[in-house]
């Protein structure tokens, strides 16, 4: 073969071997399935930034409807709902190790990390990762995103406990409209560690103060508004048993964080007035110049069902980090609308949902799909992992 044509030829598969891989870093997972959701309509609207919390709106001119299906807090509130303890008659699921699939099985007996649930209503209710629900023997939050059908059968539910001194019968279960903060609900959502939820409810934060190029030159972070020496004076004083809702609702974190949040959706609202053809459909969250934690939804109204308890959450994670004096940039936040490049790992109920997470470094991305009557990513979270 001619010379010049052999080295013609070698340099176009080089050419195309360096596009191929430069798809593979930037682009979309290859092996990701196609989904039925709103990617690449998300836009950012300009940052929100109080103290060290910063917030970027995401809004979406794909606005789907989600009135199909049920909240948890509407859910127990209406007693459509209903949680209780695992029991004799209490049947748990199993999950086949092969193909993903949950299937039952039975078991007896209270379990600090599995409760029962029962949907009585006439939609799929929809379960967070970090919702908490209070009362039984003792507080526990959702392990993991999911659907509960309409008409299932009990359903065994994976939960964590947030309450670590207690044991013994209480109230029936309630909903606390509350969902934990970051460093807890990571600890629940990824890790699925049970030691390492206790730690974080006690420590306030699992995110290690890392003193950058920029502190270094200039003054240090400001110390943490809620640091751990103030949790354990408010589990001294008004939670011995260690309730995360007592814990964080407390006086000594609320006189914080209600003025806190009051500042922040001032500006949240101002924010997003006067949008034209567009719904707020989630936010990205950076704790100083950290871009930290995302919650999208498939709906305007499905975010602003969870957004207070949400907004909430964001405020008690900033009150327990330090206070780094630098702001994320825009260019970080919109990083978190991309999918990182992993192995895909998967559970499907067939015909009600599929959960996905895909892991890329320290990069955890969980998306949640409803199967009927179509393909519909309801919740996409995107975590930043502090471990």
């Amino acid at each position: 073969m001619d010379r010049n044509l052999y080295g013609s030829l070698l340099a176009a598969l080089l050419g195309l071997s360096s596009l191929g891989t430069l798809g593979f870093i930037f682009g979309a997972n290859s092996t990701t399935p196609p989904l039925d959701k709103p990617t690449g309509d998300w836009r950012l609207l300009d940052s929100i930034t109080y103290e060290n919390l910063t917030i970027f709106p995401v809004v979406s001119s794909s606005d789907r409807d989600t009135a199909a299906f049920l909240t948890l807090d509407k859910g127990l509130a209406s007693g459509e709902v209903v949680v209780r303890e695992q029991g004799s008659e209490g049947m748990a699921r199993r999950r086949d190790g092969r193909d993903g699939i949950i299937r039952p099985s039975y078991s007896t007996g209270a379990s600090v990390n599995q409760l029962v649930l029962i949907n009585r209503g006439k939609r799929p209710l929809l379960l967070l990762a970090g919702e908490l629900v209070s009362g039984g023997k003792q507080d526990r939050i959702i392990g993991k995103d999911r659907l509960v059908p309409v008409g299932a059968e009990p359903l065994p539910l994976d939960v964590f406990c947030v309450e670590h001194g207690r044991w013994s019968a209480g109230a029936a279960f309630t909903d606390a409209k509350t969902i934990v903060h970051p460093s807890v609900r990571e600890q629940a959502a990824v890790e699925s560690d049970q030691s390492k939820v206790w730690s974080a409810v006690r420590g306030g934060t699992t995110t290690h103060a890392e003193v950058s190029i920029t502190n270094a030159a200039g003054p240090p972070p400001a110390p943490a508004q809620f640091a751990a020496a103030r949790i354990e004076r408010a589990i001294r004083e008004d939670a011995p048993t260690e309730s995360y809702q007592k814990i964080y609702e407390s006086g000594v974190v609320s006189n914080s964080a209600d003025s806190y949040i009051e500042e922040i959706q001032r500006r949240f609202d101002r924010a997003t007035s006067g949008l034209k053809g567009e719904r707020v459909v989630g936010v990205i969250v950076a704790y100083g110049r950290e871009v930290a934690w995302s919650d999208i939804f498939a709906s305007g109204d499905l975010f602003h069902q969870y957004w207070i308890k949400l907004l909430r959450s964001y405020v008690v994670e900033a009150l327990a980090r330090p206070g780094y004096r630098e702001v994320a940039s825009r260019d970080d936040a919109s990083q978190f609308l991309r999918n990182p490049n992993g192995r895909i790992q998967e559970e499907t109920e067939p015909g009600v949902y599929r959960w996905r997470q895909i892991n890329q470094g320290r990069l955890s991305l969980i998306e949640l799909d409803a199967l009927d009557p179509k393909v519909l990513t309801l919740h996409r979270l995107l975590i930043h992992r502090s471990s």
